[in-house]
């Protein structure tokens, strides 16, 4: 149990460090963290509270459909990547190309993702829904991914600029490819409504 805790607190830190080479080039990130962040620029309002908000219909879906063991590591791992993001002004600057930060960046936030969802747990939002998705009905979570943030990019263009917005979608499209790529890593059906067990079957 402390291995499994140890590796979703490394997908966070990951997954912190793609952000964190996206926001030094200025790149629009998707998930309900890049909606958030432009939403509380046009709602003045402090990005934890608006993440949390947005947050809270995922993690009742979660807890509905996922159970209460993944939406607990869920909330954990949010709770971590933005205590992560805390310590960004610490972290040594970046200057690197657009295109390289998109790619890199969306590599990195890739196998943090991978990471965390072999380990049941998720950074909420469109993952949840994702994962629910792939789980329930064989949808690939990377299309669904890839999905919800482009959506979220396009809402951010006008803030970003044709350019940089052409590079986030880059860096998405690389996040949801490797996603696709180890999807079976984390493949694991979720039981049917009212399934009844093996055991009590053949009773």
């Amino acid at each position: 149990m402390p291995q499994k805790y140890l590796k979703i607190i490394l997908g966070c830190f990951l997954a912190s460090i793609g952000l964190y080479m996206l926001k030094s080039a200025e790149l629009v990130t998707g998930g309900t963290a890049g909606l958030s962040l432009g939403l509380s620029y046009l709602m003045s309002m402090p990005f934890g509270v608006v993440f949390f908000i947005i947050n809270i219909p995922f993690y009742i879906f979660s807890f509905i459909n996922m159970g209460w063991r993944f939406t607990v590591t869920t909330i954990l791992s949010v709770s971590i990547l933005t205590l992560f993001s805390f310590l960004h002004p610490f972290y040594p600057a970046i200057e690197l190309p657009g295109i390289v930060s998109a790619v890199a960046g969306g590599l990195i936030i890739g196998f943090g993702l991978i990471i965390l969802f072999a380990n049941q747990a998720s950074l909420g939002g469109a993952n949840i829904l994702a994962l629910f998705l792939q789980k329930r009905f064989g949808t690939n979570p990377g299309t669904i991914n890839f999905i919800f943030d482009f959506c979220v990019v396009m809402v951010s263009l006008y803030s970003v600029g044709l350019i940089k917005g052409i590079y986030s979608i880059v860096s998405i499209a690389v996040t949801s490819f490797v996603i696709s790529y180890f999807k079976e890593k984390f493949a694991k059906p979720l039981p049917k409504p009212n399934a009844v067990p093996v055991a009590q079957a053949a009773e």
